[in-house]
């Protein structure tokens, strides 16, 4: 493959199975390495050569190729090269388009239910989620990143010629060979021992004629065909464009997937401070009230010491003391809930 096409190593290892690498495609001097998704080939002027073919996805683009190219419709004068390059592009946008639209739908529910009831289940399938989102968008983002990167750069996109440059390189060699045939055949016309004459023969004058206007067809030709070859880039550029908005539209799915994600998790977190506030608001309550408790225990702490007082011989003494302790107790609950309310501290 490498002699065949003229590709270099680094080439061809884009293509190694056993390696993961990102979308790549690089247009050569006789040929175009894809490496989109599932899709992984080298595409001549000719031919195109697939890995994997045994894989139903390949099998799927391959079927897909031929029927286009036997149904190939009056004024499409698209090079085979552009063919292959549009379905592979095709597969690949609609195979992560595919994988976004599943995402989704798995994805809403999932968030909508975790809205409504946070365990750890959801938690722990919404993070799987999210792990999916990420890789998913970062081969996404690589698609579009080489579809963009092949867009703004003219000369990567005149590489992709190759029926142009093929077509161009037979009609060199041709002219060669007849540029060759002319200057054999004036050698043998000439005789060795004849005189040089200072003015040429009608002969001469008009083989020379001949490889001049030779020279300005291939000349004319040269300059139709970059004419041609700008013409082709605008081509390439636009049926570039249509997968790029294609992908485009694909990662403002997952874009807009994540933004909701996030808002989800945003959303999670704030019920999550409202119940974590609640609880120390309740702890708060708890500790005032434990405050007043305390109080009851001072007293009965003095009260049961062993010493006598008068206290003691008074009528209804033990009722006096429990009704003024408890009224101390309730006055200073309310002036924390006061104090409380005042700094805003809880709402009460």
């Amino acid at each position: 493959m490498m002699r065949r096409c003229e590709l270099p190593a680094r080439d061809l290892r884009l293509l190694d199975p056993l390696f993961v690498y990102p979308s790549t495609v690089l247009g050569r001097e006789r040929a175009i390495v894809v490496n989109l998704e599932q899709i992984r080939c080298v595409i001549t002027a000719d031919e195109v050569l697939l890995l994997n073919s045994l894989d139903s996805y390949v099998l799927q683009y391959a079927a897909e190729l031929q029927r286009r190219l036997l149904q190939r419709a009056e004024g499409d004068e698209l090079p085979f090269e552009f063919r292959a390059l549009e379905l592979a592009l095709e597969a690949a946008c609609s195979f992560l388009d595919a994988q976004a639209a599943e995402l989704e739908i798995e994805a809403y529910p999932l968030l909508d239910e975790l809205t409504s009831k946070i365990s750890t289940l959801n938690l722990e399938r919404v993070r799987r989620l999210k792990s999916r989102l990420v890789a998913l968008t970062r081969r996404v983002q690589k698609v579009r990143d080489e579809i963009e990167q092949l867009m703004d750069d003219d000369g990567d996109m005149a590489e992709m010629y190759l029926t142009e440059k093929k077509m161009r390189m037979e009609s060199s060699v041709f002219g060669d060979q007849s540029l060759l045939g002319y200057n054999s055949a004036g050698a043998a016309g000439t005789s060795v021992s004849a005189p040089v004459s200072p003015v040429s023969s009608p002969t001469e004058s008009r083989k020379l004629e001949k490889a001049f206007s030779l020279c300005r067809s291939r000349h004319d030709s040269t300059k139709s065909s970059d004419n041609t070859t700008t013409e082709h880039i605008q081509e390439l550029e636009m049926l570039l464009e249509a997968y790029f908005v294609v992908i485009d539209s694909t990662l403002n799915k997952l874009t807009s997937l994540k933004e909701y994600i996030d808002d989800t998790e945003d959303f999670i977190n704030i019920q999550l401070d409202n119940v974590r506030n609640q609880l120390i608001q309740f702890e708060l309550l708890l500790t005032t009230a434990t405050f007043v408790v305390a109080i009851f225990g001072v007293v009965a702490g003095i009260f049961g010491m062993n010493f006598e007082t008068s206290v003691f011989k008074i009528e209804n003494a033990f009722q006096w003391v429990l009704v003024i302790t408890s009224v101390v107790g309730v006055f200073i609950f309310c002036s924390f809930l006061w104090f409380f309310k005042y700094k805003r501290l809880m709402p009460l």
